[in-house]
């Protein structure tokens, strides 16, 4: 997975029915009546093939940010239902896991860009230069990963669960308490860095698009900075966020 394909999984719809890829999906709409009647095929219509989403999804689509469009939209609809106040909101990370392994992997020491041929290169290699800049991919921390993946080097080596390492990104979302709305979401690499700042990012957002300015944020540690207490204060929210403290380092 790369990171321009992290953000639509991260807002596939089908996540809780176990639906983690487009051929499970269309597998999913041809049995599923419940799903031919709100896509409005008939019984004996074909479904497309997965490829079809796929390169729908790897080119036009993400060009025209048409998912964002669909997510946007459905949130918009929330709020004219009266399931969205915009007063008290959480934001949460989970891990995407990445389609990469260690086997496929560069130590960082070892790491050149510099030595990856375009021509030889899949499309996760060829677009991960333009990825540098963003800080949710790249410009958040100058700390190099332990393991750099050949085929997605966008994606972040972590052990953040506790148990085994692995390469991943992060699926940040931005919740409004009062029906556990998702009124934002915005995919990083699986580092604090990147998700702190993915949580200014959202809350800049939904002020743009919906006017949603929360009164309360609830959020985990990694958002208990002092900068990042100080931005929320100076907005007028109050946070419910346990202090980072490194005072004893």
């Amino acid at each position: 997975m790369n990171p321009i394909e992290a953000e639509p999984a991260a807002k596939g719809s089908g996540s809780g029915r176990g639906i983690r890829s487009e051929r499970r999906l269309c597998e999913e709409v041809h049995l599923n009546l419940a799903c031919r009647w709100f896509c409005h095929p008939g019984l004996s219509d074909r479904v497309p093939d997965h490829s079809t989403f796929s390169k729908n999804r790897h080119g036009r689509f993400r060009e025209s940010e048409l998912l964002r469009y669909l997510f946007e939209s459905t949130v918009a609809r929330c709020i004219e239902e009266g399931l969205v106040s915009g007063q008290r909101m959480a934001v949460d990370a989970s891990f995407i896991e990445a389609d990469a392994n260690k086997q496929n992997s560069t130590p960082k020491e070892e790491w050149d860009p510099a030595q990856v041929d375009p021509a030889d290169a899949p499309r996760a290699d060829r677009e991960y230069p333009e990825t540098l800049d963003e800080a949710a991919f790249g410009a958040a921390s100058e700390v190099q990963p332990k393991f750099t993946s050949h085929s997605d080097p966008a994606s972040q080596w972590t052990a953040a669960r506790k148990g085994p390492a692995f390469f991943s990104y992060s699926d940040n979302n931005l919740i409004d308490m009062d029906h556990g709305v998702i009124v934002d979401v915005e995919a990083t690499r699986s580092i604090r860095q990147a998700e702190v700042g993915s949580t200014r990012t959202m809350l800049d957002r939904v002020k743009a698009r919906f006017d949603l300015h929360p009164e309360r944020l609830i959020a985990d540690t990694a958002c208990g900075t002092g900068p990042m207490l100080g931005w929320q204060v100076e907005r007028k929210t109050a946070p419910h966020i346990p202090v980072f403290d490194k005072s004893e380092r």
